[in-house]
Formats: C-alpha cells, sequence, structure tokens
C-alpha cells in the first residue's frame, strides 16, 4: 500500500465526504477517487459505499480501518519523535575534538548551547590522534571539530571554522631549535615522526609531507599514536613533528623546543559528521562553534584566524 493510498483511506473513513477528504488532503475530488478506487484493486474488493447521498465504509473496508489506524498512529508518532530529534528538541549529541584549541572551542559552544538549546545534551570526548576517524564511523560520535584536510566518501564537513599557523617541535639542542623560524626546505634536515594507526595517506601527507616543496625527501621517523609521546621523542632527538601553533602553549615541556613554520598552509579545522547525518542537533552546535571559533582567533589573532565567519 502506497503512502497517499493510506491516509486517503483513513482519512475518507474518518469525513465519509469526498470534498472534505480533498480538502485537507489538497487534492483534487478526482484525485481522491482515483487514490481509493486504486486502493480497492489492490485489495480486491470494494471498501466504501458510494451513493448520491452518502458514501459509508463496507464491512471491508472497517475492517480494514481498525487493522490500519493503529499502525499508521505509531508511524506518525514515531515521524514526530524523529523530527523532534533531528532539530534538537531532544536529544544527546556526543561531540570529538582534535586537540586542545578544538577541545576549547567545543567546551565552550557546549556551554552556549544549554542557554539556546536546553534539550539537548552534549557529550565530549577526544580524538585518537592515530585513528581520526574511527570513532565517528561507529557512531561513538555523531560530529567532531577536527584538522582539515578531510577527504572521505562518507563523510560530511562543513567549511573551515579557522586556521592556525604551524610550529616545528624539535629538541631544544637541534641547530634547527634556535632558529627565529623554518621553512618547508628546512625539513630536509630533519627527522619527522609519522603518526602510527588508521591514518589516511592524504592526510599523513598533509600533516607529516614525504618531501620538500623542491622534492627534496624528508626522512619519517617513529610512529607516535598521542602527542604526549611524540613530544617525549623530539625531546630525546628521535625526530621532530609538525605541530599547530597551540601546541607551545599548551604542551610546554623542557627539552622541546617550538620554531615558527614559516611559507607554509597553516592547519585548517572544521565540523565533519557522517554524510547524510547533518542533524538539526548537528547544524545547532556547528552554527553555536563557528561563533566560538571567531571568539577564541580574535582573542589570540597571532596564533589563529577566523575562516569564513
Amino acid at each position: 500500500m502506497e503512502r497517499d493510498e493510506l491516509e486517503c483511506f483513513l482519512l475518507l473513513a474518518d469525513e465519509l465526504h469526498f470534498g472534505r477528504t480533498a480538502d485537507r488532503m489538497r487534492l483534487s475530488r478526482a484525485r481522491v477517487s482515483q487514490l481509493i478506487q486504486r486502493l480497492e484493486r489492490r485489495v480486491g474488493a470494494p471498501l466504501f459505499i458510494r451513493t448520491s447521498r452518502r458514501v459509508a465504509l463496507t464491512s471491508l473496508g472497517r475492517q480494514l480501518r481498525a487493522d490500519l489506524e493503529p499502525h499508521h498512529r505509531a508511524i506518525a508518532a514515531a515521524l514526530e519523535r524523529a523530527a523532534a530529534t533531528a532539530r534538537g528538541i531532544e536529544s544527546v549529541l556526543h561531540v570529538g575534538f582534535s586537540n586542545p584549541l578544538t577541545g576549547e572551542i567545543v567546551m565552550k559552544a557546549t556551554e552556549a548551547l544549554r542557554a539556546s538549546h536546553p534539550g539537548l545534551a552534549v557529550e565530549i570526548c577526544e580524538v585518537p590522534l592515530s585513528d581520526p576517524y574511527g570513532q565517528l564511523r561507529n557512531g561513538e560520535f555523531d560530529v567532531q571539530l577536527t584538522e582539515f584536510p578531510v577527504e572521505e566518501a562518507d563523510l560530511g564537513a562543513g567549511p573551515a571554522l579557522l586556521a592556525e599557523e604551524r610550529v616545528l617541535a624539535i629538541a631544544a639542542g637541534h641547530p634547527l631549535a634556535g632558529r627565529d623560524a623554518v621553512s618547508p626546505e628546512d625539513l630536509a634536515d630533519v627527522t619527522l615522526l609519522t603518526i602510527a594507526g588508521d591514518v589516511p595517506e592524504y592526510w599523513l601527507e598533509h600533516h607529516v609531507p614525504s618531501h620538500t616543496p623542491l622534492g627534496r625527501p624528508i626522512a619519517r621517523g617513529p610512529g607516535v599514536t598521542n602527542m604526549q609521546e611524540a613530544l617525549m621523542l623530539a625531546a630525546a632527538g628521535k625526530g621532530a613533528l609538525l605541530a599547530p601553533a597551540h601546541t607551545g602553549t599548551y604542551y610546554a615541556r623542557p627539552g622541546v623546543a617550538y620554531v615558527p613554520f614559516t611559507d607554509a598552509e597553516p592547519v585548517g579545522y572544521g565540523m565533519v559528521w557522517r554524510a547524510g547525518d547533518d542533524t538539526g542537533a548537528i547544524e545547532a552546535f556547528t552554527r553555536t562553534a563557528r561563533e566560538v571559533a571567531r571568539d577564541v582567533a580574535q582573542g589570540d589573532p597571532r596564533s589563529a584566524v577566523p575562516v569564513g565567519v
């Protein structure tokens, strides 16, 4: 049974009048008659008695109405619950963040949403460095604020909310540690720590390039799975790490120098979700995160700038 046939049958069974049924469905009387006739052909017997004076249900029609109405009400209620959840009225949104800066934005957006969307509960958790999209894909996160680029066919992404310059985290005793800045060509003289885990190759190449812009090879060192492990190896002289500029503030530690990385593309950040799952709750969180990102960037313009806000 088609949905329009079902709705037409139940409305006509209620109104017992083709004109009023047509008005409620915003259809012509002829179209209502066609739908009922199509359903009767599908069933194989008349569902209504039609005369010039009245419309009445046949016994088969009364039976079908009694069987269908509870299911129709249940479907309508389920759709309404889904719509309410999509609007963010009553739902729990699980949000991931990839580093301290994105965590700060996510936390501030969560606080702001408590006032504007009191029915929307937000739970947050850090995205593993070694598996940037796995928890999003398996449903542990509904959306996450993470580094770009994102080129996954099954994931959707909004525009970049902010961008941040990068630094080279390197052993304090390394010759480059005393420089005012390093360039992409200087990376040919270091070994870069790589990321171990389920990391797309394009993502790895963006964050841990294998060649300089002029084509000189960049050595790749040990693989790491988290920032603390990376900085421990950097301090020990086992390799250097390209990191967002805020890393020097949040992860200041003896033995590691943070040297500005110039003439290179900054790190962009944006919201990412499963393709097709951009619900009202996700849209509300993204709007709020965009406003927070603008405020965060304006509060520290040396390291981060708003993008498209």
